[in-house]
């Protein structure tokens, strides 16, 4: 696959936006200056300052989430980051060619999109000084990707459909997929303490939760009680955890959970987060998923799978009539 879904959703919905936020490839202008080229279409260059932002962005990005790259995976990602240089270059000089014009209004809500994302005008100053761009390598970007949409609006998006057969076929293949397992939806009240604290915590924690377990005895309500004294985060929402399935929650709270019925409050359940007590407020049991509930989302799955081949297919047969040089 020549353009990760990644680079795909970044060019399609013109998610500049969501780049700015980590370290984007912004226009060459600036890069010119290096001289040293990753590699170029139709004589556009494409500055290796470019393609190492790119690269920069996305190790952060693992980082963020943990991700130690090995020696092969890395290698395997500068050669995608390339591709996706390269063919979002491809897809803009198309654009071009076919005289796409993107409306400064487009331009201008995808610009204010993108400050909003910011706390204030100073923290978008600074990340600005930070990355060494300016608004008008911004809005530069941002006019390409509008441009790349439009081509793959017209090209491509507008001409795919999915019928009813379809995706009821691809609904009678994948049965496992609409297997829906035992859910439960629960509130709980939350006193924390840690396995390993002090015995002396652990006993005001537990006579905290006991307290709140015998205002839920004597009829108080449950929600207004989780609002009062949890310290968790579903505090605010008056302790609704929502529907879960089993192996969603750690074992002893999902035990008691699902041994609850509906309207019924657990005893005192210990975890390793701390104290809960847990009101089962409905419970879904086991089935399949009937067709007419997932028909909208099956026939918006397969029309992303047929897009996104799609775009694979028309990014390639440019790339044939392009003359593409790569240099690293």
């Amino acid at each position: 696959m020549r353009l990760s879904s990644q680079c795909t959703n970044r060019l399609i919905i013109a998610a500049v936006a969501i780049c700015f936020l980590t370290v984007p490839a912004w226009s060459a202008d600036k890069s010119a200056s290096s001289g040293k080229e990753a590699a170029s279409v139709n004589g556009k260059p494409i500055f290796k300052s470019q393609f190492e932002r790119e690269l920069t962005g996305f190790q952060k990005r693992a980082a963020q989430k943990g991700r130690q790259l090995k020696d092969a995976d890395l290698t395997a990602v500068k050669k995608r980051i390339l591709e996706n240089l390269i063919d979002g270059e491809v897809l803009y000089q198309q654009s071009q060619k076919e005289k796409i014009k993107v409306d400064d209004q487009a331009v201008n809500e995808q610009f204010e999109t993108i400050k909003k994302r910011f706390p204030d005008e100073a923290a978008y100053k600074k990340a600005l000084k930070g990355m060494d761009v300016s608004e008008k390598e911004i809005r530069a970007q941002i006019q390409r990707g509008l441009a790349i949409n439009q081509l793959l609006d017209t090209n491509l998006r507008q001409k795919i459909t999915v019928t009813e057969e379809e995706s009821k076929k691809y609904y009678n293949d994948n049965p496992n997929l609409f297997k829906q397992p035992e859910q439960a939806k629960a509130s709980h009240i939350l006193i924390k303490v840690t396995p390993d604290a002090e015995e002396s915590k652990k006993k005001q924690a537990l006579k905290k939760i006991e307290t709140v377990q015998k205002k839920v005895r004597q009829g108080e309500d449950f929600g207004s009680l989780a609002k009062a004294n949890s310290e968790g985060p579903t505090a605010q929402r008056s302790g609704d955890l929502g529907y879960f399935s089993r192996g969603q929650m750690v074992k002893p709270f999902e035990d008691a959970a699902f041994a609850l019925n509906v309207g019924e409050v657990s005893k005192i359940v210990e975890t390793q987060f701390g104290y809960h007590l847990i009101k089962v407020t409905d419970k879904k049991p086991a089935r399949t998923i009937p067709y007419k509930e997932v028909q909208q989302m099956l026939e918006q799955h397969l029309k992303n799978e047929k897009e996104k081949t799609e775009i694979q297919g028309y990014i390639e047969n440019l790339k044939k009539s392009a003359t593409i040089k790569i240099f690293i």
